[in-house]
C-alpha cells in the first residue's frame, strides 16, 4: 500500500475536509424534493433513539449503528438521507493513510464524486460526543461554521485519533458493528495520486431500521 508523505494535519484537510452545497438552515419540516429527500435540514433524532442502517456496497455490506444522543441535528440528517436513498450509486471517492502508514479513513457521500459535493443544504453544529476510534461514522466538513451535509467518513485505525482530535469538529454519528471487513478491504483498493479508487466503491443502497433497545 502507498504512503502518502503528508503530516497528520494536512491529511486531515486533505482527506475530510469539503467545499459544502447550498444555503445553511435549520428548518424542522423541510421540503422535500422530488425523490423525497430533504431540501433543508431535517429535524434532529429524538434523544434516546438508535438506528440501524445496512449499507451495500459493492464489496460487501456494511452495518451502522446510528445514535441520537451522540448528535441529534447529525443524525437526524445522515437517517434521513439513508432513508430516501439519497446514498445509493455513490461512491466512495476518498481513502486516505497517514505518513507513517496508518490507516485513517473512506470517505464517502459525496453525489458527485468529487469531494465538494452535497444534498444542496448544511446543518447545524453541534458538540462533538464520543472518541474517534477504530470503526467510527463520522461527519466531514469544511472549516467553516454549519459546513456538514452528506459527506460521511468511517475511521480505520485507532492511531488516526490523534489528528481527529485536534480538530474535534466532526460529528460523531455512531460505528460499525458488522461489516469492517469490508470496511478494510475498501481502505485496500488500488487508489490515484489523488487518493481516489482506481475502480469505484459503490453504495448499491442503503435500508434504515429501529435498533432494538
Amino acid at each position: 500500500m502507498r504512503k502518502l508523505p503528508l503530516t497528520w494535519a494536512l491529511v486531515v484537510a486533505a482527506a475530510l475536509l469539503l467545499a459544502a452545497c447550498g444555503s445553511s438552515t435549520t428548518g424542522e419540516s423541510p421540503a422535500r424534493n422530488a425523490n423525497g429527500c430533504p431540501t433543508s435540514q431535517p429535524a434532529a433524532l429524538a434523544a434516546g433513539e438508535k438506528r440501524q442502517i445496512v449499507m451495500t456496497t459493492s464489496m460487501g455490506e456494511i452495518t451502522l449503528l446510528v445514535e441520537a444522543d451522540l448528535s441529534p441535528i447529525a443524525v437526524g440528517n445522515f437517517v434521513a438521507l439513508a432513508e430516501c436513498g439519497f446514498y445509493d450509486n455513490v461512491i466512495f471517492h476518498r481513502i486516505a493513510y497517514m505518513q507513517d502508514g496508518i490507516p485513517f479513513v473512506i470517505q464517502g457521500g459525496d453525489p458527485t464524486g468529487t469531494g465538494t459535493g452535497g444534498p444542496g443544504y448544511k446543518i447545524k453544529d453541534e458538540p462533538v460526543v464520543g472518541e474517534y476510534a477504530r470503526g467510527v461514522l463520522a461527519m466531514a466538513r469544511s472549516a467553516a461554521p454549519d459546513s456538514q451535509g452528506s459527506q460521511f467518513f468511517i475511521v480505520l485505525d485507532d492511531g488516526a485519533q490523534p489528528p481527529l482530535e485536534s480538530a474535534r469538529t466532526y460529528a460523531i454519528l455512531g460505528q460499525v458493528t458488522a461489516g469492517m471487513d469490508v470496511v478494510d478491504a475498501i481502505a485496500g483498493v488500488e487508489r490515484d495520486a489523488e487518493d481516489r479508487p482506481v475502480v469505484p466503491v459503490t453504495i448499491l443502497s442503503t435500508t434504515v431500521s429501529t435498533s432494538a433497545p
